[in-house]
């Protein structure tokens, strides 16, 4: 069993570069199942859930070829069957259920069953459906499988009760060849949603508003092959903000983009940490301040993302005063508090919100990685916690950050990796 160690530090200095997102690059490779043709995706971030995505096409008799050398995925969807789809693929990874949307649209079939994930809350798939049996398909869910079918796709105005990231993907990718118009009302607005749309632009797909809440797509004949590069992972990038904020420490940060992170910066503000020097998709991040505790109510884009509010628990454990933070996306998205509590942190618990204490210290012991971003806060919170934090469960942090320890090892950072 592999752990994280993590020692204390007393400053990162240098700089580092930010990969592409994970939740773009999952369903761009879940969007080649629409295309016969050679797809290639550039930077493509080499994590566990990338090989889980191409190990479940490679199930389903697709060309899947990946470069370590340059971080480039080819794939070749031609020889794709509609198949049912290894169960415990598509339970190890949720993002599986996005070839969905994709199947359907293709091959007028699916059958999948149900999905996985981390256990940060209930994720139903009840939006997703609902798109589809909009568009014209007859669902059926039954003995933990779910079974979709259609001779044709039709467009239909859609409107989501939430704005449901995987929903808007999925329903969105289904809608590419139905006959007519499709328009998705109270649509996810993350990035990613637009980097997808521009994805199935670039292969001759016609949808426009994506990121604005309002998603409207023209049905076409057909795709072409096309080579395209993903956004920069914003989650990853507010990390390393955070982790400047956390050290009292000044680093500049390669892949970044202002728009995409914009409510994460805003509250790094009001807690005192300095940014300048945008240019190039770059900026430095300035944590050598005395630092302000904060009020943070997490929503869906472009509110507060839910994904960083455990690394700013971590924080903000360490800033003088009383922080509140509000958990409304995720209802069990605080188990990284308990473990948080372990290295001395002072936090209460009261439903959804969490009313953090700063602490002049906390201590490093064992403790484990309870969700993806759980485990990056782990990793933050080790870093100034005084002696050595050794970190468990951390296979939720290979789904999400590539070569994490080199990066942070690359700035000055004590980590390493250990079997034990």
């Amino acid at each position: 069993m592999e752990k994280i160690v993590v020692k204390c530090i007393n400053e990162l200095k240098g700089e580092v570069n930010i990969s592409s997102a994970k939740n773009a690059v999952l369903p761009i490779i879940a969007a080649t199942i629409l295309c016969p043709q050679n797809i290639t995706i550039e930077n493509t971030p080499m994590l566990e859930d990338v090989r889980v995505i191409c190990r479940l096409l490679g199930e389903l008799n697709c060309d899947v070829n990946i470069s370590q050398f340059d971080d480039k995925l080819e794939i070749n969807t031609k020889n794709i069957v509609p198949i049912d789809a290894d169960i415990e693929l598509i339970r190890k990874m949720r993002a599986s259920f996005l070839i969905m949307g994709p199947m359907l649209a293709r091959f007028g079939y699916c059958k999948l069953s149900m999905p996985g994930g981390c256990n940060i809350g209930s994720r139903p798939i009840d939006l997703h459906l609902k798109g589809f049996k909009l568009l014209g398909a007859d669902v059926t869910s039954d003995h933990g499988f779910v079974e979709v079918k259609a001779k044709k796709l039709t467009g239909n105005r859609i409107y989501l009760d939430f704005p449901s990231v995987g929903a808007t993907e999925n329903i969105m990718m289904a809608s590419v060849f139905a006959n007519g118009t499709t328009i998705i009302e109270n649509a996810a607005e993350e990035p990613e949603i637009w980097d997808l749309a521009n994805f199935l632009n670039s292969m001759g797909a016609n949808i426009k508003g994506a990121g604005f809440g309002k998603i409207t797509i023209e049905g076409v004949d057909k795709l072409k092959g096309v080579s395209y590069t993903p956004i920069y992972d914003r989650i990853e990038a507010g990390t390393f903000m955070v982790a400047a904020a956390i050290t009292n420490s000044k680093i500049k940060i390669n892949g970044f983009n202002e728009e995409h992170l914009r409510p994460l910066i805003e509250k790094l503000k009001e807690c005192g940490v300095k940014f300048g020097n945008y240019e190039n998709n770059s900026v430095i991040v300035d944590g050598k301040v005395e630092k302000r505790p904060l009020d943070i109510k997490t929503l869906p884009y472009p509110g507060f993302p839910t994904d960083m509010q455990p690394q700013m628990m971590s924080l903000l454990s360490v800033v003088n005063g009383v922080s509140v933070i509000t958990e409304t996306v995720f209802e069990n998205r605080f188990m990284h508090v308990a473990e948080l509590q372990r290295m001395g942190a002072n936090i209460k618990i009261d439903g959804r919100t969490a009313v953090v204490e700063g602490t002049l210290k906390l201590t490093g012991c064992e403790v484990k990685a309870t969700d993806l971003r759980a485990g990056a806060a782990m990793i933050l919170s080790g870093l100034i916690a005084e002696g050595e934090t050794i970190i468990g469960d951390i296979y939720h942090i290979d789904r999400g950050y590539v070569n994490i320890e080199e990066k942070f090892s690359k700035l000055g950072a004590e980590i390493y990796r250990v079997k034990m």
